[in-house]
This record gives structure tokens, C-alpha cells and sequence, in this order.
């Protein structure tokens, strides 16, 4: 294909409104993706488990659930026993029961899979056990005896939250400083909306503050408002799950134009918005990146009335962050997928961007190039999701030893400063992945308690 150059600062003019479609089809949109099983289905998929001794499930889970334990109290009616034996190993069992890619983790390593290519459906049996429990007015979990002890947590994430859940229940006071409005990190700004709705993130944050023993500071950001040498010196333990503030550049001509978006502000103003259909969205967008959160960008926009989206990402499908069960649910949902090509150049009319130009890419001696072809794609949106990246300025004077380009920790999740401790997608071990923070903060939190109790 020879090279498109054509100049796009003609006379395009972007086509972005609001209230692209009704109401009804915004809640239809946005609604929940996958039901919660009724009892009769629940009870069905349970009791096609076979209740494995050593349950590969098990190990294919990053916080350890014990899959076949729970599924076999739901195929006995005991809904409430199956939820808490979740919630013991991860308390957001509710959020992790919506985002979690099961379809790689649990279900993958499930032996039905093997033998019939139909697991269990483990995620959806997980919702069904645990949104009961987040209903319920009592806690269900108590806290162990005063220790005395205060931990100040950084990120009110779901690492943050586990950590200081997990404390909590040890008998320490835990504050939890957050730079955002709200709690739940990922949960409640980054994620699609269809995926986990703004309620149930709110909810899932109150019914692990309702253990007690955890303050909430939010507009408390790292490196502003409070420092880690403050930490250190007014609390026993710190531990750090801030994430990952930083959003990597595209490093191409035209990439300051009006129209030209990071993917997680607009998914967190769509997440905030109390009427989905007064979000401006342009009938032509275009998605640079390959992950979760350019499968989210790229989905919702089509769902916010788009007429055309499409996904550019520089490798192969195999390559993609997002799971193959991801990239086929988007293309179900009209995206279009290019791989093979990495942006060259944004094209303006007026300002606005109305254009972005690739340039197709191939691997040579493994390593990836460009071959000089390009090809053009018209655009009212363009939306970067080529991923994020720890910011380490915040951490001030106390510079914690970083691996990466994240915060280096040891096998008890304890940094390089004494007294320390992180983990999430600031630190540099693991996918980035929702269970992965869970399980984290869960372990950092119990090494804090050791290290306090000694």
C-alpha cells in the first residue's frame, strides 16, 4: 500500500456532540454486563464442579480462594458461608467477581476446561456469594483486640484498602490518605462503567470501611498536602499504594491538539458523570494501545454513540495486554482492531485534531520497526491508552530505591526505607491486575503486623 500523506488541516471540522442517543439505550449501554446467577443457575453451574482435591483453581488465583471450598457451599444452599470463604482471602471478592480475567486465571486452569472447553463459570458464582454479604447490614468480619498501633496507608485503592482492611481487623487504627474526591481507586475512576458500576465501587468502599478502625482522608496527595518523612514520623508503619499517576506520551507530531484525550480522564469523567448522554463524544474515534483500558476507552465511546471506532496497536493480537476474551468482546461491540502500526503524526483543522496518520510496523532481528508505509484514519477523538507509569517525585527526600521505574520491595513487600512497606501496581512485581493489588496489600499487611508486634 503506498504511503498516505495527505494533509488533513483542510477544512474537516470535528463532528463531537452530546446525547448521541436516548436515554434508554445509555442505561442499556451502561447497565450491568453479566447479571448476577438466579439460585436455580447458581445451583446448576456449582454442581457441575468437580470439587478437585488439588484444585488447579486454586493456584491459578493470586489471592488463593479456595474455588472448589466455595463452590460447594453454594451447590449446598449455604450462599453466606460460600461468600465469606472468599472474602476471607480477598475482600473485594465483589469488584475482583466483575474484572477479574478469570477467562486466564482460574477458569483457564479449571479441568472442565481441559476435558470440554466449558469451565465453571467461577466469576459469576463469586458475585452470587458475595453480594449478599456486601448487602448485609453487620459486618462480618470483627477486630482483634487494640494493638496500639497506627498505620497510615497511601492510596485508596484496592491495594490501599486491603492493606488497611487487613490491619483493621489485626486491632490496628489505620488512616487512609487519598489525593482523589473518593475511594476505590481503579474501581471507582478507571474501569468500564458496564463492567463495575459507579454504585457498586461506592458500596464495595463503604462495606469495608464498616469493620471500623479506618479513617479516610481523600485531597490528601503525596508530595502536597502530606510527605512520607511526615509519615514516617507521626505513624508506626506506612504502606504505599498509590498506583500509577503517570501517562506515557505518544511522542508524535500534533499530540497537543484539542481532541487528543488520555484515556483514563475520560473514562473517570464518563464514571463520574450523572448523565451518560451529556458526554461530548466524536462520531470517528481512534484508540492508540493495546490494553484494558484501551478496550475499555474504545468500547464505551462506541456505546456513548460513536459511529466508528478504531484500535490501533503497534504488535500483534498475541502481544495485546488485553485477553483475547477482551479484544473479541470490543469487536462484538463494532470497534475495529488495526494491528501492526504505531502513530506518526495527528493532524489539525482549526486546531482540533481530524486525522491520525500510522506507520505500519514489523519485527526485525526482534525488534520492532517502522517499514515507511502509512496510512491515515479520520478522527474527531483520539485517545492515548499506551499505559501508565509511577511518578517517584512525591516520595520527596526519602527516595525509596526503585526497580524499573516502580518501587523495589523484598518478599515481605517492605522497601528499601525502614518502616515502609508498598505494593499495587507501584511496585515492580506483577500484571497490573486488580486480584494481584488485593493480595499485596493483604500480604503487606500482615509482614506490617509482625514487624509491629516484634
Amino acid at each position: 500500500m503506498a504511503a498516505d500523506n495527505r494533509d488533513k488541516r483542510a477544512d474537516d471540522a470535528p463532528d463531537i456532540a452530546s446525547g448521541r442517543l436516548d436515554a434508554a439505550r445509555y442505561r442499556a449501554h451502561f447497565g450491568d454486563l453479566h447479571p448476577v446467577l438466579a439460585r436455580e443457575q447458581a445451583l446448576v453451574e456449582a454442581n457441575r464442579c468437580y470439587f478437585c482435591y488439588d484444585a488447579p483453581c486454586i493456584e491459578a488465583c493470586p489471592t488463593g480462594i479456595d474455588i472448589p471450598g466455595f463452590i460447594k457451599k453454594i451447590a449446598t444452599d449455604n450462599v453466606v458461608g460460600a461468600g465469606m470463604r472468599i472474602l476471607e482471602e480477598n475482600i473485594f471478592g465483589g469488584a475482583c467477581a466483575r474484572v477479574c480475567p478469570t477467562e486466564i486465571l482460574c477458569e483457564r486452569a479449571c479441568v472442565r476446561t481441559a476435558q470440554e472447553g466449558d469451565p465453571i463459570q467461577i466469576g459469576r458464582l463469586q458475585r452470587y456469594a458475595t453480594d449478599p454479604i456486601l448487602d448485609a447490614p453487620k459486618h462480618p468480619f470483627a477486630r482483634a483486640a487494640a494493638s496500639g498501633k497506627k498505620i497510615a496507608v497511601v492510596g485508596g485503592g484496592p491495594a490501599g484498602l486491603s492493606c488497611a482492611h487487613r490491619l483493621a481487623r489485626l486491632g490496628h487504627d489505620v488512616t487512609v490518605f487519598e489525593a482523589r474526591e473518593r475511594l476505590g481507586g481503579l474501581n471507582e475512576y478507571g474501569v468500564a462503567e458496564y463492567k463495575v458500576p459507579g454504585h457498586f465501587a461506592r458500596h464495595e468502599v463503604d462495606f469495608i470501611l464498616g469493620i471500623g478502625g479506618i479513617a479516610a482522608k481523600t485531597g490528601h496527595a503525596l508530595g502536597k498536602e502530606i510527605s512520607l518523612a511526615q509519615l514516617r514520623r507521626d505513624y508506626d508503619a506506612v504502606f504505599l499504594g498509590m498506583g500509577l499517576a503517570g501517562v506515557r506520551a505518544l511522542e508524535c507530531e500534533g499530540e497537543g491538539l484539542a481532541g487528543v484525550a488520555n484515556a483514563v480522564d475520560y473514562i473517570a469523567q464518563l464514571r463520574g458523570a450523572a448523565d451518560f448522554g451529556a458526554l461530548p463524544v466524536g462520531r470517528r474515534i481512534v484508540v492508540i494501545g493495546g490494553g484494558n483500558t484501551a478496550i475499555d476507552i474504545a468500547v464505551q465511546t462506541k456505546r456513548l454513540g460513536a459511529e466508528e471506532v478504531t484500535l490501533v496497536y503497534r504488535r500483534g493480537a498475541d502481544d495485546m495486554g488485553a485477553t483475547e476474551h477482551e479484544q473479541e468482546f470490543a469487536q462484538v461491540n463494532g470497534v475495529k482492531i488495526r494491528h501492526w502500526a504505531k502513530p506518526a503524526h495527528l493532524f489539525a483543522g482549526n486546531g482540533h485534531v481530524v486525522a491520525a496518520q500510522f506507520e505500519y510496523t514489523k519485527l526485525d532481528g526482534g525488534k520492532l520497526v517502522g517499514t515507511g508505509e502509512k496510512f491515515s484514519v479520520a478522527a474527531d477523538m483520539v485517545f492515548k491508552a499506551i499505559g501508565q507509569s509511577f511518578i517517584a517525585g512525591p516520595l520527596g527526600a526519602d527516595a525509596l530505591e526503585l526497580e524499573n521505574g516502580r518501587i523495589k520491595i523484598d518478599a515481605n513487600f517492605l522497601t528499601s526505607v525502614p518502616g515502609v512497606w508498598a505494593g499495587g501496581d507501584c511496585v515492580a512485581r506483577g500484571q497490573d491486575l486488580t486480584v494481584e493489588a488485593v493480595e499485596h496489600g493483604k500480604r503487606a499487611a500482615m509482614a506490617i503486623d509482625a514487624a509491629l508486634r516484634r
